[in-house]
């Protein structure tokens, strides 16, 4: 089966505790482009993620969560001079969290590189014969074509066939900021 790869750049997630404290109290995001996920948004907002070498300014993703997390790629995290695990989103015990600042203050927020992964709804998973947490392939197709091992599988009903990678994932295999397409693997 064919599905839709999408880049996901550098970007934060954040408890509504956590935006209250960036942003203000009761704070709700302005929606600035839909994402192919369920509710999923990016904001009009951003963040800055400052470290001793460098600086990122972070999109925020709406709407708010149970938690709070950043995203970066491998190559963010070594302009930054630090070194996130790579971890599936909401897996965050032990990650080092690092100063995060909004318009009205700061907090410390969980820093992880992505693990890249296949979102599949219910019916999508059983039609694949794929359970959620499972680990498939993706074959990239294009100039550049790749296989793509470890890709987690990720299913719930709100969700829909599209496999999420970082930007260094995509420059390898040719896709700069664009989307493309790959064959899921079994």
């Amino acid at each position: 089966m064919r599905v839709k790869v999408e880049v996901s750049a550098r970007h934060i997630h954040l408890s509504q505790e956590d935006a209250d404290f960036l942003f203000g109290k009761n704070y709700k995001f302005k929606e600035k482009k839909k994402l192919s996920q369920g509710d999923d948004f990016a904001a009009e907002e951003t963040v800055i993620l400052a470290s001793d070498k460098e600086e990122f300014k972070l999109r925020v993703v709406g709407p708010t969560r149970e938690y709070s997390q950043v995203e970066v790629s491998k190559t963010d995290a070594i302009r930054l001079g630090i070194n996130p695990p790579i971890r599936l989103s909401g897996d965050l015990n032990g990650v080092e969290a690092y100063d995060i600042e909004g318009p009205i203050g700061k907090a410390r927020i969980p820093v992880i590189i992505a693990k890249r992964h296949l979102h599949l709804s219910e019916q999508e998973a059983i039609e694949l014969m794929l359970r959620d947490g499972e680990i498939t392939k993706i074959s990239i197709v294009g100039k550049r074509g790749l296989i793509f091992d470890n890709v987690v599988v990720r299913v719930a009903e709100e969700y829909k066939a599209n496999c999420h990678i970082d930007t260094d994932e995509a420059n390898a295999c040719g896709f700069g900021m664009v989307c493309g397409e790959g064959e899921i693997l079994k």
